[in-house]
Parts: structure tokens; C-alpha cells; sequence
């Protein structure tokens, strides 16, 4: 290819909408300055690049080569599963299997988040707040779950949070407040959830409450005594913690500290980096 047929080539690579904002570097084999600033000028390339000899050239080009190549199989395999969590999320929203929270409930709440989130958050079901938008961890424990989030420095786009029942608990004859979920309503649920794990590959979940790690580990001895040790859900890493409910209820800085440091060791566990100054967030003054 001659560089004027490059260029050309430039030319048409940016005529193209979904590559109009991609930038361009042509690298050559002989100096052709004109018609390398040109075709800068007229915004066919975003770099020139100085020349090079052949061998370096096909060097860099089967480089470019494999950086595409597995660019296409992420943005396939991110395809094929929005595809998968589609598929599900209808599943889910059509769903029946606990008659009478099918009939009480207002949404199903399937889940938010980035479904390539190495973090997962699971809870273990929708409240009233939820169930009205649809969305898990909207009401107060929700909006301090966000809170914690973002003070590892993460965003709820970044993590995904679900739950373990889909629906709300239903609760006749309450004119207000929650229900814990049965075992046998959990049982019944968590399919849903682990095709959410196995579709997401989270690299650490973190268990939310006393009722999350029994529906999960089928564990009964209570959160207290779990939380800050390291459990395993289907071959992941799973760091059981207080509800943010919990938080709501209990001001005290000790259990504020409890979760904070549970929070530590799941950023340490992803490999992320932890400054001085969250580590000492929630310590006695």
C-alpha cells in the first residue's frame, strides 16, 4: 500500500461514524512530509509517526494485530454476556415460583451494576423502597452502601450489587416494615443469583448481613462471629460483613470500624491500593 492509498485509507477509516473518534497513527517507510501534513491538517491522522525500517514496521503491525484481536474478543465476550443477563433478567421478571410474592410484589429487583466488576455485593432481599424502583439498595442502608463504596473509592457503576430473593418479602397484615426470607424462599431464589456470579466472575463477593451468609453458606451462627473471615462461595472469595442497616441502628464507631475493616481486607484481596488515610477512617481519636 502506498502512503497516498494510506492515506486515503485514513480518510475512510474516519468517514465512519464509530471510528470518528478513534485516534489514527500512520507510521511509514520513507519520509513523505507534505503528504504526511496534509493529510494532519485535514485530520485523516491524529499522529505521525517518524519513519521506520521494515522489519520495526511489521514488528509494531502484528503487535496493533493481537491489541485488536483481543480487544474484539472483549467487547464479544461483553456482548455475549449482556446477552446471558438479559436472558436471565426476563426469566427472572416473569417469574412465579413463590406465588405469593409474585402477587405482592411491585418490581422484581434482578441486580445493578457492571457485569465485569471484579466486586460483588449481595444482600439478602428487596425492602419496600427497592421494590417501588426496582432497583436493590435504594432506600437508607442503600444509600450507605453507596457511601461505603465510594469511600474505597469505588462507584455503584463499578461493582455490582444483587440479592439473594428477587421480590420482596411479603408481609400481611404489616402496614409497614420488613420480613426476613424463608429458607425455602432463599433455596428457591438462588439460582438467579448464582448465574448472576457465574456470568459476572466477581474476583471477591461480600456477604451483607446475617441472613446473606445463610443463604449463601447456610451458615446460622450468626454475623458477629463470621464477619472479617474469609469464607468461600463457588470457588470466590467471599468476606462476610454487618447489613448497613445494621450501621443505621448501631452508631457506635467500633462497628463502623468492624466493616471499615472488613472493607480493607476486600481491597487488599482485589489488589488495590489503600492509602493512609482510609486506613485510619473510623479509629478512636
Amino acid at each position: 500500500m502506498s502512503e497516498m492509498s494510506g492515506i486515503e485509507a485514513c480518510r475512510q477509516i474516519k468517514a465512519v461514524e464509530r471510528f470518528r473518534d478513534t485516534p489514527i497513527m500512520m507510521v511509514t517507510v520513507k519520509t513523505d512530509p507534505v503528504d504526511l501534513q496534509l493529510a494532519f491538517a485535514a485530520g485523516a491522522l491524529d499522529y505521525i509517526g517518524k519513519p521506520i525500517n521494515k522489519i520495526e514496521l511489521l514488528t509494531r503491525v502484528r503487535s496493533v494485530l493481537r491489541l485488536v484481536h483481543e480487544i474484539e474478543r472483549r467487547r464479544t465476550r461483553e456482548q455475549e454476556l449482556l446477552e446471558v443477563m438479559r436472558q436471565l433478567q426476563e426469566r427472572a421478571l416473569g417469574c412465579t415460583q413463590c406465588p405469593h410474592l409474585a402477587s405482592s410484589r411491585r418490581n422484581v429487583v434482578f441486580g445493578v451494576g457492571d457485569i465485569n466488576a471484579a466486586l460483588m455485593f449481595v444482600g439478602e432481599a428487596p425492602g419496600i423502597d427497592e421494590d417501588q424502583q426496582g432497583e436493590p439498595f435504594v432506600g437508607a442502608a442503600g444509600q450507605l452502601l453507596t457511601k461505603i463504596i465510594q469511600t474505597m473509592g469505588l462507584g455503584r457503576d463499578t461493582v455490582y450489587i444483587a440479592n439473594i430473593l428477587k421480590c420482596r418479602p411479603d408481609t400481611p397484615g404489616q402496614a409497614y416494615g420488613n420480613r426476613k426470607p424463608t429458607a425455602q424462599e432463599m433455596q428457591t431464589c438462588l439460582p438467579y443469583l448464582q448465574s448472576q456470579i457465574d456470568c459476572i466472575q466477581p474476583k471477591v463477593l461480600v456477604a451483607l448481613g446475617a441472613t446473606a451468609v445463610e443463604g449463601l453458606l447456610g451458615r446460622t451462627e450468626g454475623i458477629s462471629r463470621l464477619r472479617g473471615r474469609w469464607q468461600t462461595y463457588r470457588g470466590i472469595p467471599l468476606m462476610p460483613t454487618f447489613h448497613p442497616s445494621y450501621l443505621l441502628r448501631n452508631q457506635a464507631l467500633s462497628v463502623k470500624r468492624q466493616v471499615w475493616e472488613d472493607m480493607l481486607q476486600v481491597l487488599e484481596r482485589l489488589g488495590l491500593s489503600v492509602s493512609e488515610k482510609q486506613r485510619g477512617y473510623f479509629l478512636q481519636a
